[in-house]
Protein backbone atom coordinates (compact mmCIF):
# COMPACT_ATOMS: atom_id res chain seq x y z
CA UNK A 1 0.00 0.00 0.00
CA UNK A 2 1.59 3.27 -1.05
CA UNK A 3 2.21 5.83 1.60
CA UNK A 4 2.21 3.48 4.57
CA UNK A 5 4.94 4.84 6.79
CA UNK A 6 5.44 5.03 10.51
CA UNK A 7 7.89 7.34 12.22
CA UNK A 8 8.81 4.69 14.79
CA UNK A 9 9.68 2.04 12.21
CA UNK A 10 13.07 1.47 10.61
CA UNK A 11 13.63 2.72 7.07
CA UNK A 12 13.68 -0.84 5.74
CA UNK A 13 10.69 -2.79 4.55
CA UNK A 14 9.51 -6.36 4.14
CA UNK A 15 7.30 -7.98 1.51
CA UNK A 16 4.39 -10.14 2.60
CA UNK A 17 1.44 -11.89 0.97
CA UNK A 18 -2.00 -11.55 2.52
CA UNK A 19 -5.11 -13.62 1.90
CA UNK A 20 -8.59 -12.96 3.24
CA UNK A 21 -11.22 -15.65 3.56
CA UNK A 22 -14.98 -16.13 3.60
CA UNK A 23 -16.93 -12.97 4.41
CA UNK A 24 -13.76 -10.84 4.52
CA UNK A 25 -13.38 -11.27 0.75
CA UNK A 26 -16.10 -8.68 0.22
CA UNK A 27 -13.54 -5.99 1.10
CA UNK A 28 -11.48 -7.03 -1.95
CA UNK A 29 -13.99 -7.80 -4.72
CA UNK A 30 -11.35 -7.60 -7.47
CA UNK A 31 -9.32 -10.53 -6.06
CA UNK A 32 -9.89 -13.98 -7.45
CA UNK A 33 -10.51 -16.82 -5.00
CA UNK A 34 -7.22 -17.69 -3.33
CA UNK A 35 -5.40 -14.72 -4.86
CA UNK A 36 -3.10 -12.99 -2.35
CA UNK A 37 -2.45 -9.31 -1.92
CA UNK A 38 1.23 -8.45 -2.13
CA UNK A 39 2.27 -5.75 0.31
CA UNK A 40 5.47 -4.01 1.23
CA UNK A 41 5.40 -2.70 4.80
CA UNK A 42 7.99 -1.22 7.16
CA UNK A 43 10.07 -3.62 9.21
CA UNK A 44 8.42 -4.11 12.60
CA UNK A 45 4.86 -3.86 11.31
CA UNK A 46 2.42 -6.00 13.30
CA UNK A 47 -0.33 -8.24 12.00
CA UNK A 48 -2.80 -5.89 13.67
CA UNK A 49 -1.37 -2.91 11.77
CA UNK A 50 -1.71 -4.75 8.47
CA UNK A 51 -5.32 -5.66 9.30
CA UNK A 52 -6.02 -1.98 9.98
CA UNK A 53 -4.13 -0.85 6.88
CA UNK A 54 -6.33 -3.13 4.77
CA UNK A 55 -9.48 -1.71 6.35
CA UNK A 56 -10.62 -5.03 7.81
CA UNK A 57 -12.91 -4.39 10.80
CA UNK A 58 -11.37 -5.62 14.05
CA UNK A 59 -14.63 -7.23 15.16
CA UNK A 60 -14.85 -9.30 11.96
CA UNK A 61 -11.36 -10.82 12.03
CA UNK A 62 -11.26 -13.65 14.56
CA UNK A 63 -8.10 -15.54 13.56
CA UNK A 64 -4.84 -14.52 11.97
CA UNK A 65 -2.43 -17.05 10.52
CA UNK A 66 1.21 -16.52 9.58
CA UNK A 67 2.95 -19.17 7.50
CA UNK A 68 0.13 -21.68 8.19
CA UNK A 69 0.36 -21.27 11.98
CA UNK A 70 -2.04 -19.34 14.19
CA UNK A 71 -0.44 -16.06 15.23
CA UNK A 72 -1.04 -13.18 17.61
CA UNK A 73 -2.15 -9.82 16.24
CA UNK A 74 0.81 -8.20 18.03
CA UNK A 75 3.36 -10.39 16.20
CA UNK A 76 5.60 -8.55 13.75
CA UNK A 77 5.96 -9.73 10.18
CA UNK A 78 9.12 -10.86 8.43
CA UNK A 79 10.07 -10.79 4.78
CA UNK A 80 8.19 -13.45 2.80
CA UNK A 81 5.52 -14.13 5.43
CA UNK A 82 2.21 -15.50 4.18
CA UNK A 83 -0.62 -14.02 6.23
CA UNK A 84 -4.29 -15.01 6.34
CA UNK A 85 -7.15 -13.17 8.04
CA UNK A 86 -10.12 -15.37 8.86
CA UNK A 87 -13.57 -14.39 10.17
CA UNK A 88 -15.60 -16.35 12.69
CA UNK A 89 -17.28 -19.28 11.01
CA UNK A 90 -20.18 -21.40 12.17
CA UNK A 91 -21.41 -24.71 10.99
CA UNK A 92 -23.37 -27.70 11.97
Amino acid sequence: MPGFTKDNKANTSVKVEVKVFATLRRYFPDLDIGEPLSLEVPTGTTLEEIRDLLGLPKEEVKVVMRNNMQADFQDTVANGDRIAYIPAVAGG
